[in-house]
């Protein structure tokens, strides 16, 4: 379920193949033998390509993320240190209790959860309760502390930190686009990636269209004919799913990320495949996302900043150790200038450091500002 870099070039740009064109005649190519040719909203043909029997994340005996993307989990352990450090920020809000809990939302294969494990403290480590929330099956040699779930947690059922790194952006969503009237019509695809527009936006969507991504709602002030949007409704509602989870406690969301006052013209729906972008083509041969709208996601009480503002508020900053230290200790300085490598990478605003965290605080204002805490308690 999670990905990373959203920035590689267009398709065609280096090599990888463009979106087949209709001929001049306006027909459509017919489909191979024995393709399913089935017209779908894209919302079904996502939750078919990426999470069916032979879905591109449920698929047995398949690599996971980590054989298609290199995401911040796995670009160093010190972003599971940071995430540690922040589960810790959480015990002490609420007065270290007896369990703690730790829900990864989008686990992958539990690789953020056992680096998290190895970097707290023993008595820390001790109370916490790990659960991996995963539509993949349990990969082998997990370690045997963390509970794997297909969905989540009961409502209210937990204390501690919900972290969902890289998960909304593959809960799939609705593409619609703006006809040659400007009015905004489902955009339905087959397996093959094909598309066509189907019905007017109407109901909840149009609402949600005109609140969140006004350019492409129906009533739209100045029309026009291509404009393109996801409708993030699904999103919304798993990501108060996934808050509700909690008792008490943090529940965060990091995603790459767009605002109401800068969503893109033409949508952000795109392929991966072994960490390159490619066409979204719904047969399960790749990944398909699409940017969140955290703002439409985010409750009364939530917070937003960017990754590098809050792994600099976990100390993770990027900075060079100091040259004298080549000299004192030659080894110690080369770990500390690749642990300052590996930090700058995850806090490059122009790659993971601009993705977007969400914070929202469950069951009180206990764990409200805490990446302005100076003291991880």
């Amino acid at each position: 379920m999670a990905n990373e870099h959203r920035c590689a070039q267009r398709p065609g740009d280096d090599g990888l193949p463009p979106a087949p064109e209709a001929p001049a005649d306006g027909l459509r190519p017919a489909p191979r033998a024995g393709a399913d040719t089935t017209w779908r909203g894209w919302q079904a043909a996502t939750e078919q390509a990426l999470y069916g029997p032979d879905g591109f994340y449920t698929r047995p005996g398949g690599p996971g993320p980590a054989g298609h993307f290199r995401t911040s989990v796995h670009a160093s352990p010190l972003y599971a240190g940071a995430v540690a450090a922040l589960l810790r920020r959480v015990d002490a809000a609420l007065g270290h209790p007896g369990e703690l809990a730790l829900v990864d939302v989008g686990a992958g294969r539990g690789e953020l959860l056992g680096g998290v494990l190895a970097a707290l403290p023993e008595d820390v480590a001790a109370r916490t309760r790990p659960y991996a929330v995963e539509r993949a099956a349990r990969p082998e040699g997990l370690d045997p502390r963390i509970a794997w779930l297909a969905d989540l947690p009961a409502p209210g059922s937990l204390t501690g930190l919900l972290f969902a790194n890289e998960w909304l952006d593959n809960v799939p969503v609705d593409v619609v686009e703006t006809d040659a009237e400007g009015v905004p019509r489902r955009v339905e695809v087959r397996a093959d990636g094909t598309e066509r527009l189907g019905a007017p936006v109407d109901g909840p969507d149009a609402q949600w269209l005109a609140r969140w991504w006004p350019r492409a709602a129906p009533d739209a002030a100045g029309p026009a004919p291509g404009l393109r949007a996801e409708i993030g409704r699904p999103r919304d509602a798993a990501w108060a799913r996934a808050v509700g989870a909690l008792r008490t406690g943090l529940a965060v969301a990091v995603d790459y990320a767009h605002d109401r006052a800068d969503r893109p013209p033409f949508g952000t729906l795109t392929g991966f495949r072994a960490g390159r972008e490619v066409r979204p083509v719904p047969d399960g041969s790749c990944d398909v996302t699409a940017h969140v709208a955290l703002d439409a996601c985010a409750g009364p009480a939530a917070e937003r900043l960017t990754q590098r503002a809050a792994l600099h508020a976990l100390g993770v900053t990027g900075r060079r150790p100091p040259l004298s230290l080549a000299t004192t200790d030659p080894a110690g300085y080369l770990r500390a200038l690749g642990a300052a490598g590996a930090a700058a990478e995850l806090t490059d605003p122009a790659g993971l450091g601009g993705f977007g965290w969400l914070l929202e605080p469950v069951g009180g204002a206990a764990c409200a500002g805490l990446l302005a805490a100076d003291d991880a308690g």
